[in-house]
């Protein structure tokens, strides 16, 4: 333990989420494991504005940070004070991800090994009432004079840190977590914990190749290596199994997750590996259901998505929520005068949208079944597309110079392509990037899931304009 070195990291930012927001300060301690070796503290010019509600907490205004350096002036500096070090922070993902997201913007791959004093406190010190950095230092006796300013807060977690090491089996303990608990024991006899950490902690799509170099498994996540070695944490069939069998590891970045998803999808149909289930299975809570009535009328309703519904109905479409399902009906009811009766958007004898003059009459006999059905059948097509335009979506790319670009035709996922930020390119030369793929059902659940979700910017194909999907 005392022949590692550790960099207790602290920042300020402007808010809460790394892609959209800046540091305003960090403060660096860096600690052998019993001594403090040196310090390091600086503002930032974030570039952008300070909220209020975050000047309140910290203290740092808009004139404390105009005049002090931005992070490409002190990028080099970072890289100095933290390399061959172990990255510690009192909830290390939220720290660690704002510098790695500041070199991302720069062009570059930050990437270190981690420790978060939360999960090894939780784990030294059992049963506390809080694991706040605030209340942590009241209950160990740490003095902590400017809490949420930078330096004070890494030099508050050094002195939590010393606690750490002092506690039985601490040294075990710090060992597991730097290595997001993968010990040699746990990994493929053929493999290295250097391979693992080896790893890239981004988003994308991973490979799990056996000792011929098939591919057994395919996955994707938001990193990369951290979703690796959970796998090599699971102990459950499907784990054993993947640690069994995996001799090699490769990867795709995506940047995007939406890309990562669909990437992921297409990869698992079109290579088939014997781990993965040939379809994925998730399904949204309600779905629209289609049968003809005794009359002979095509009816639709609303009902919850179960595997019975699957397994013995003609389900149309899938939707999150039941008011999503029920907006979706009702807007395609009224695009082609369907009857409110017959779609489940009301009840009685005669429809209440024939008095509105919006139903043909179906429910009082004065539409015939040939005449309604063929409208109906437009209603079919229109639920299973889930979309009503064509659209590009924008979405994070794989370094802070691009997009990825997600293109949907004819309401079918069509693929995707990757777009400089400095081209301005016509929404039709982004078309022609395209390379089209056979599109699969599960693609549009996964973007209108995925967008219902994270949102998006979208563009309209017809009009070049930005628009919402419904």
């Amino acid at each position: 333990m005392k022949q590692k070195e550790y960099a207790i990291i602290d920042v300020e930012t402007t808010g809460g989420k790394a892609s959209r927001c800046r540091i305003t300060e960090i403060g660096i301690v860096i600690f052998d494991g019993e001594k403090v070796l040196e310090t390091y503290e600086t503002l930032l010019n974030p570039e952008t504005w300070i909220p209020a509600g975050i000047t309140e907490l910290t203290g740092i205004t808009m004139d404390m940070v105009k005049d002090a350096p931005k992070f490409h002036e002190v990028a080099a500096r970072i890289v100095e004070l933290t390399e061959n070090r172990i990255f510690v922070a009192h909830n290390s993902r939220f720290d660690y991800d704002f510098v790695k997201e500041e070199f991302r913007r720069l062009g570059y791959t930050f990437t270190r090994k981690q420790l978060c004093t939360v999960r090894l406190t939780r784990k030294t010190y059992p049963g506390l009432r809080s694991y706040s950095l605030g209340n942590l230092v009241k209950h160990f006796g740490i003095r902590l004079d400017n809490h949420h300013r930078a330096l004070a807060d890494a030099t508050a977690t050094t002195e939590l840190l010393k606690f750490c090491f002092a506690a039985p089996n601490s040294a075990d303990e710090i060992s597991t977590l730097v290595n997001r608990g993968i010990s040699a024991t746990k990994l493929p006899h053929n493999m290295q914990l250097e391979q693992i950490m080896g790893l890239p902690e981004e988003c994308g799509v991973y490979y799990f190749h056996d000792d011929i170099g098939r591919v057994i498994y395919v996955g994707k996540s938001i990193n990369i290596r951290s979703r690796v070695s959970q796998h090599f944490n699971d102990r459950t069939g499907k784990g054993k199994l993947i640690a069994r069998q995996v001799a090699d590891i490769t990867f795709e970045l995506t940047g995007s997750e939406l890309v990562a998803l669909l990437h992921e999808s297409e990869e698992i149909k079109r290579l088939q590996p014997n781990i993965n289930r040939a379809q994925r299975r998730n399904k949204f809570a309600y779905a629209i259901i289609s049968r003809l009535n005794k009359e002979g009328y095509r009816c639709f309703d609303i009902v919850k998505n179960t595997a019975q519904v699957r397994k013995e109905e003609d389900v149309i479409s899938e939707f999150p929520t039941l008011s999503r399902a029920k907006g979706r009906l009702n807007f395609v009811r009224k695009h082609l005068d369907l009857c409110g009766i017959l779609t489940k958007q009301n009840s009685g004898n005669i429809c209440f949208y024939y008095h509105l003059k919006q139903c043909r009459g179906a429910c009082c006999g004065e539409e015939n079944t040939l005449e309604y059905n063929s409208r109906a059948e437009k209603a079919r097509l229109h639920l299973r597309n889930v979309f009503d335009y064509d659209f590009l979506l924008f979405d994070r790319g794989r370094n802070h110079g691009e997009e990825s670009v997600v293109l949907v035709q004819e309401g079918k996922y069509r693929g995707f392509t990757y777009v400089s930020k400095e081209e301005s390119l016509r929404v039709e030369e982004i078309v022609d990037r395209v390379k089209w793929l056979e599109s699969h059902p599960d693609t549009a659940r996964i973007i209108q899931r995925f967008v219902s979700e994270k949102g998006g910017r979208m563009v309209d194909l017809a009009t070049g304009k930005r628009k919402s999907l419904v």
